[in-house]
């Protein structure tokens, strides 16, 4: 089986093709084309068949993960939308939750009032009324005022429509008959219906995916249909699959149907690649950085799982999005984040960036604003002789030192030092965000091994799990396409959701067997649309659960079988475990059931990985040169003549002492003075980051590495 991942990033498009039947890896970057990003893609796809000799034909599987949507709902550059709700009910998206971004601010602006999803003149109401809890019709719909709201939206020029009623969730009637309307009357319009994209209560933050959902449907739909119609040009004759937010899979009818669960795929597919690389070295609990040209994207697995965000805090920039999402940090620092003195006089760096074009300065390519990737190769990190992508860009440093001379100037120091400075504000940035995702979710970094991912991830790993004492740091085979690589270790998954209220003292055991079974029966619908095999199937339901009076609900895996009272009671263990695992305490209080869920799977191969050839423990052989590298040692500048390495040199078993750089394609190793790295057996370079002291206590009796590391191991 062949299979293809494919990674669209702000500065690069990463890809990797599998071929599981050798374990052979193909790997290959190539620059984002922001105006057109179906255009980088396909010209990628193209590269990398060419590169590993595979016809397109030949591929049984394409999985994408792109950040169109996001970009639209963070650049506001969505579609005109207009909104069809209950009477009284126009105004929900301006007025929203009491929450805002400034407690105590009275002039300040508030993003989804000030730039709204859906513009007041385009939210139009009709008369009807559904009630809770058994929806019963209490006005009818009057489909006569339901064709001039839809011909006034028409005759307004909007692109999308939006349909949301308040009580939809529980009777869905009166906006299936809206959409037949809809769609007689402007079938042109790009749909998004709220019992088909989020049938769940909460007024606000349903009405607000749903137009959400409206606001990046045109875009993304004609993004996702011409990729597709692209790929299957070229010669490509299955189906193509796009990571969703919660970390599963859907296929292009699905993505088109609902693009705001695209929401955030990258980044949780970074977070996937790191879990999986770090079950192939033995580590369960992993923190993944994986920082590209224009974030980093950090996330913290404890036991090799994912966190979900609940429901209500889950935001796509600006707007409420409540949809599963994987529990991510993203901030604006990457390679191409820009380094400025502010009004102030204090050195920043990011979150503006560089991107793709101009890019850095040193890439030559125009740009002149001094970023991280300019301070790494002043600082002899990365080499100009040397380049990017295998020398296929080059890098210039006098460009660079040319940016960061103004900076230099402006504080009173030399341009190493400015350069040194910035990596410096990057490392601190990203430390405080990690310790957000761990410490203060009641995770110890020091039990956590540092994933590094992404092109410039490797370049910071070791400084950050100095700062944060984290044990050690792996550096996978190819860290700059671990997102892409995440594509391919991750399943088909499509989640079906239904508000129904019960607390369990009086559960109506028969109608949430029902509930639950309508809910199975759409899975399957759609694993069989999927053409997903019997074997290849799983289905898992869970359920939102609260302790009575609580606002939060915590997602909880319902027992299998029968509704019963053992059902109940297995019910009540599992939410009083979940909660304790979720907020450190438990109560011995009544629980309530508020949502449904059924989770249908579709299963993929377990991604392999071939083990690497077994070297003598030397890797001199490897070696290309020694330069002059300036580090961050306790807060000082220290410059070391350092050995650089060609990774595709190395061998299972070689070991290096820091200060040390291990180049290849996709990315750049820093190994700081005095930590240790060894290769394993499937390629990782693992980094021991408590051994400092030790190790430059041995390298001043002059012992080789291989001596060291036994003694660092035990015998000393």
């Amino acid at each position: 089986m062949k299979r293809i991942g494919v990674d669209v990033g702000g500065t690069f498009t990463d890809l990797i093709l599998v071929e599981e039947d050798t374990g052979r890896f193909t790997v290959d970057k190539v620059p984002s084309t922001p105006d057109d990003p179906a255009r980088g893609v396909v010209e990628g796809i193209r590269k990398l068949c060419d590169k590993a000799g595979v016809a397109l034909s030949e591929i049984d599987n394409l999985v994408h993960g792109t950040t169109v949507a996001t970009n639209i709902a963070l650049t506001h550059s969505g579609a005109e939308v207009g909104l069809i709700t209950t009477e009284g009910m126009r105004d929900i998206l301006h007025i929203a939750r009491h929450k805002k971004p400034l407690n105590f601010s009275l002039q300040q602006e508030l993003p989804w009032q000030s730039r709204p999803l859906v513009r007041r003149r385009h939210r139009l109401t009709v008369n009807e009324r559904v009630t809770v809890p058994n929806g019963d019709v209490i006005v009818p719909l009057d489909d006569d005022e339901v064709r001039d709201r839809v011909r006034a939206l028409k005759a307004a020029g909007v692109e999308a429509v939006a349909v949301c009623f308040l009580h939809s969730y529980i009777n869905p009637s009166h906006e299936q008959r809206v959409k037949e309307i809809l769609l007689e009357e402007f079938p042109e319009a790009y749909l998004s219906i709220s019992n088909e994209v989020l049938p769940l209560y909460r007024e606000f933050e349903r009405f607000s995916t749903v137009a959400l959902n409206a606001y990046v449907g045109p875009k993304v739909s004609r993004y996702v249909e011409r990729f597709a119609a692209a790929v299957r040009d070229l010669g490509f004759q299955q189906g193509v699959q796009l990571m969703q937010s919660s970390g599963g899979m859907a296929t292009v009818d699905s993505a088109v149907q609902k693009p705001v669960n695209l929401m955030l795929s990258g980044p949780v597919a970074g977070l996937i690649g790191g879990i999986w690389a770090g079950k192939v070295a033995g580590f369960d609990n992993v923190v993944t950085l994986d920082i590209g040209g224009t974030s980093a994207d950090i996330g913290v697995a404890a036991g090799g799982q994912m966190r979900m965000r609940h429901l209500l805090d889950t935001k796509i920039g600006d707007y409420q999005a409540m949809v599963p999402m994987v529990d991510i940090d993203t901030i604006g620092a990457g390679g191409g984040s820009i380094a400025y003195v502010d009004q102030g006089g204090v050195y920043r760096v990011g979150p503006q960036s560089a991107g793709a074009e101009p890019g850095p300065a040193g890439y030559g390519l125009g740009g002149t604003l001094p970023t991280s990737t300019d301070a790494q190769i002043v600082l002899g990190r990365l080499r100009p002789d040397r380049g990017l992508l295998g020398g296929a860009m080059r890098l210039d440093i006098d460009l660079a030192e040319a940016s960061l001379a103004p900076i230099a100037t402006q504080l009173g120091m030399t341009v190493q030092a400015a350069a040194l400075g910035a990596l410096q504000i990057q490392k601190y940035g990203m430390t405080q965000a990690i310790e957000l995702n761990s410490v203060r979710r009641g995770y110890d970094p020091r039990e956590f091994t540092l994933v590094a991912g992404g092109g410039a991830g490797p370049l910071f790993a070791c400084d950050i799990a100095l700062e944060l004492e984290i044990a050690r740091v792996l550096v996978p085979p190819h860290p700059g396409i671990i997102a892409a690589t995440g594509l391919l270790a991750t399943d088909l998954q499509h989640e079906f959701v239904a508000t129904e209220r019960h607390a369990l003292k009086t559960l109506d055991r028969e109608q949430l067997s029902v509930r639950f079974d309508q809910l199975l029966t759409q899975a399957v619908a759609q694993l069989d649309a999927d053409a997903v095999p019997e074997d290849r199937r799983l289905v898992r339901r869970l359920a939102d659960c609260r302790y009575a009076g609580q606002g939060y609900e915590v997602r909880t895996e319902v027992p299998t079988g029968a509704v019963d009272d053992d059902w109940v009671e297995e019910l009540k263990q599992r939410f009083h475990v979940a909660h304790q695992n979720e907020y450190g305490h438990r109560f011995e209080a009544a629980i309530e059931i508020i949502n449904i869920r059924v989770v249908g799977i579709g299963r993929v191969n377990d991604l392999q990985s071939a083990p690497l050839e077994q070297g003598d423990g030397d890797p001199t052989a490897a070696q290309t040169g020694t330069h002059q590298v300036t580090f961050d040692v306790d807060g000082k500048a220290e410059t070391h003549a350092t050995p650089f390495y060609e990774r595709d040199g190395l061998r299972a078993g070689d070991q290096m002492i820091g200060p040390a750089i291990v180049e290849q394609y996709d990315t750049t190793t820093v190994i700081p003075p005095g930590l240790v790295a060894e290769i394993d057996t499937y390629g990782n370079i693992v980094i021991d980051c408590t051994t400092r002291a030790v190790t430059e206590a041995k390298r001043g009796a002059g012992l080789s590495t291989p001596i060291l590391m036994r003694v660092v191991g035990g015998a000393f």
